[in-house]
């Protein structure tokens, strides 16, 4: 593979021992021949090995969004609460009095399935950096985590390092972790999902956005040093894991948080100051895709010379330079006059500031090393050319019959045992263990904590604060990718309405196998379709996340897992509303219509080992009539506690909230009569049917005529269902009485992990 170059064309050299460009080096660096042709013609000429490096990256999947893009167009990214959408490193959404959010959520999959620790804890780091960069102080993080079954050895090794690497992060740069979720399922055994999210507060005024600008203006390398490690990691989350990704473990980055806390700070004083033009974190493709899109944003050219940045390692060449993905660095634009300035304020951070290059006025990405160059690429069309490919999207044969069968297996236990097995299951039991190994509570902004339907913090110095939660029910989506979509956006909105906010916006981590499979494509294309007609209904636009393609290991491929990370604003802080009962004595009240819809319960899945059937349909309009009536109750101080029923159902929702927060010295129980509730339904459907658009509540039964008269104001069904007091969870439905001991139903709830877990820990102490 070689050409001259064409008239008028940028030169670029060989790196001396560089290897020179052949078939097999285009196919190493993920590009097809298609890819490879649209280099070729962009230049002119053969590309040297270093920009076939910076091609490689920019044009991975994880970079270029080449299979997703005309899908991610369909979402509804505007409204009068969007600051920033799509494009910046996070979005931003106002909020009263001057203060906006900034938040995102991004995926650290495949580096933590071969790395646990250090792949969670760079992609805390990463996306802690993508909200301070926009002048954010990040204020909660919150994650999404998928793992195979705790039964096999390799995924509670992969469970406890992820969980730890999370913890240890977060807790170190000093950011609550207020939420999240975890699920596991046997199609992640052979590829685990970590996706961190991260909420900051800024004033509007603040807002910096990373666009080059200013001819002459000059690039700084601010923060840690480069070095080898994470070399290729996006063109790595581009690809399908297999035997050989253990390989790739010298290509995850390694963090170290404590020099992230001083590129915070620093940063966010530069910011502040005025000191700085822009500002971006080298993430994944590091350098490259740092300086390339500023400079695309900018409609501007950048020079680099790599032989001026600071490096961990002697003889690292230009592409290894480029392409290092080394934690807690940034990239910033200065005018020439403030560059002694915006060094002393990283010198007071401990942090070195080194110029590196300059905003150049000709469009070209050029890199230099030493003054020989090594790189030389239109730079517009660097980032705005990658070939955007339509992949066939058609659903297979064998999802259709899923969707259409019925359990083969009569239920393992009664209706009355069956909610102890649930509650025993690592997807619905207490996932204490997991947030008990994080600080929920720095910063002292903590009003709801993990454990609960939504965390909530309070905004600094106001009456007002913000909810926030991330949700998907992964096995909905596998069934039915269309209804699965609407339900992750329906579920996460129901559980900021459940604390009284009123849901603003979403951020989204679209986890799924490989795009270029009918069946796979068709799966991200309909959940898309439903979460943006959810999006629509409910105007909480999207302002950014991210998409993680080839989630796919020998056995195949994950279950989709469009994950959905929302904020909500709450007008007065001290209306929250928590997730529990509070004390004996008030009403319980269920909100919603129950048919009994069993498909994709974990009622089938864990008492009649059976996942399939036709998952239950969300109203959307449903939804916003009981979203805004639960505002509306709230900010009325009506509530005393309100949960969503999700996934168990209705009986496990009623039981979570009789067992009580996870630091509860105690249950509250409750006598419930359900005989005229929805009384053509089977008490299995009934007990266990996964209805959309439902909430347990527990009122004042003062309040009782006021929440009914507010209810039908809404339009939203609304059952005096019984009282809270005892010891026990009783329950009158269908001819029969049900009761559970509370403190019984605590003990698998809250155990159920750590119990599995002491495998890990004895296997651990045996390998020392």
């Amino acid at each position: 593979m070689t050409g001259s170059a064409v008239a008028g064309s940028p030169e670029a050299s060989a790196f001396p021992g560089e290897r020179p460009v052949t078939p097999e080096a285009v196919r190493e660096h993920n590009l097809n021949e298609l890819e490879y042709g649209r280099i070729l013609e962009l230049l002119g000429r053969a590309p040297t090995m270093t920009e076939l490096g910076v091609f490689s990256a920019l044009w991975s999947e994880h970079c270029s969004y080449k299979h997703s893009r005309p899908v991610l167009r369909t979402f509804p990214t505007t409204g009068p609460q969007v600051v920033q959408g799509p494009g910046e490193n996070a979005g931003v959404l106002r909020l009263p009095g001057g203060w906006a959010v900034a938040f995102k959520i991004e995926s650290h999959n495949h580096p933590s399935a071969v790395e646990p620790y250090q792949g969670a804890a760079t992609g805390v780091g990463g996306i802690l950096r993508d909200v301070f960069t926009m002048g954010a102080r990040p204020v909660a993080l919150l994650n999404s985590l998928r793992f195979g079954p705790l039964d096999h050895p390799r995924n509670r090794y992969l469970f406890a390092g992820v969980v730890r690497g999370v913890g240890d992060y977060g807790n170190c740069v000093g950011v609550p972790t207020l939420g999240g979720e975890v699920a596991f399922a046997p199609g992640y055994t052979g590829n685990p999902l970590v996706n961190a999210m991260c909420v900051g507060l800024l004033r509007e005024s603040d807002l910096i956005r990373a666009a080059a600008e200013g001819v002459g203006n000059v690039l700084l390398a601010v923060g840690a040093r480069t070095g080898r490690d994470g070399i290729h990691g996006a063109s790595f989350a581009s690809e399908e894991l297999s035997e050989k990704s253990e390989a790739r473990r010298p290509q995850v980055q390694v963090g170290d948080p404590f020099t992230e806390k001083l590129l915070l700070e620093a940063s966010l004083e530069l910011i502040t100051s005025g000191l700085i033009v822009a500002i971006q974190d080298m993430g994944a493709a590091g350098l490259t895709s740092s300086s390339a899109e500023m400079a695309a944003r900018g409609g501007v050219g950048v020079e680099i010379d790599t032989g001026l940045v600071p490096t961990r390692e002697e003889g690292m060449t230009p592409y290894e330079i480029l392409l290092s993905e080394s934690q807690e660095r940034m990239l910033v634009v200065a005018t020439p006059t403030r560059v002694a300035e915006v060094q002393r304020v990283c010198e007071k951070w401990e942090l070195s500031a080194t110029p590196i290059g300059r905003v150049t006025d000709d469009g070209i990405f050029r890199v230099k090393h030493h003054g020989l160059t090594v790189a030389a690429i239109p730079g517009q069309r660097l980032v705005d050319d990658c070939p955007i490919y339509h992949p066939e999207a058609r659903e297979s044969e064998e999802a259709r019959s899923r969707r259409s069968a019925v359990p083969p297996l009569p239920p393992k236990v009664d209706l009355q045992n069956a909610l102890e097995l649930l509650l025993d299951s690592p997807n619905i039991a207490s996932k204490r263990w997991v947030y008990e190994q994080y600080d929920s509570t720095v910063q002292a902004s903590t009003v709801l904590g993990p454990g609960g339907d939504a965390g909530v913090l309070r905004v600094p110095g106001t009456d007002f604060g913000l909810a926030v939660t991330v949700d998907c029910n992964a096995r909905l989506v596998a069934l039915d990718p269309y209804e699965g979509g609407k339900a992750a956006v329906a579920e996460a909105a129901r559980n900021v309405a459940c604390t009284g906010a009123r849901p603003l916006g979403i951020t989204d981590c679209l986890n799924f196998g490989n795009p270029e499979k009918p069946d796979v494509f068709f799966q991200f294309r309909e959940a898309c379709r439903g979460i943006a007609e959810a999006c629509a209904a409910f105007d909480t636009p999207v302002t950014g996340g991210n998409v993680s393609f080839y989630n796919e290991s020998p056995t195949g491929a994950i279950d989709p897992t469009p994950a959905i990370g929302m904020v909500g604003l709450l007008e007065r802080v001290e209306r929250r509303v928590p997730s529990h009962f509070a004390a004996p004595g008030d009403d319980v009240l269920i909100l919603g219509t129950t048919r009994g819809e069993l498909g994709g319960s974990a009622y089938w899945a864990e008492i009649r080992d059976f996942v399939g059937g036709r998952v239950p349909s969300v109203d959307l309009e449903a939804e916003r009539r009981l979203q805004e009536f639960l505002v509306a109750a709230a900010g009325r101080g009506l509530l005393r506690s309100a949960h969503d029923a999700a996934e168990g159902g209705l009986l496990v929702a009623l039981a979570e909230a009789a067992i009580g927060g996870p630091y509860a010295a105690s249950g509250v129980g409750a006598v419930l009569d359900l005989e005229r509730y929805a009384p053509r339904v089977a008490l299995e459907g009934l007990l266990y049917g996964e209805d959309a658009g439902r909430v347990v509540l527990s009122a004042d039964p003062a309040d009782g005529a006021a929440l009914a008269e507010l209810a039908r104001a809404h339009a939203v069904p609304l059952f005096r269902a019984g009282r809270t007091g005892g010891s026990a969870l009783e329950l009158r439905a269908a001819s029969r009485v049900l009761s559970w001991d509370v403190e019984a139903l605590r003990r698998p709830y809250f155990e159920a992990i750590p119990r599995r877990m002491q495998h890990a820990d004895a296997e651990r102490s045996a390998g020392e």
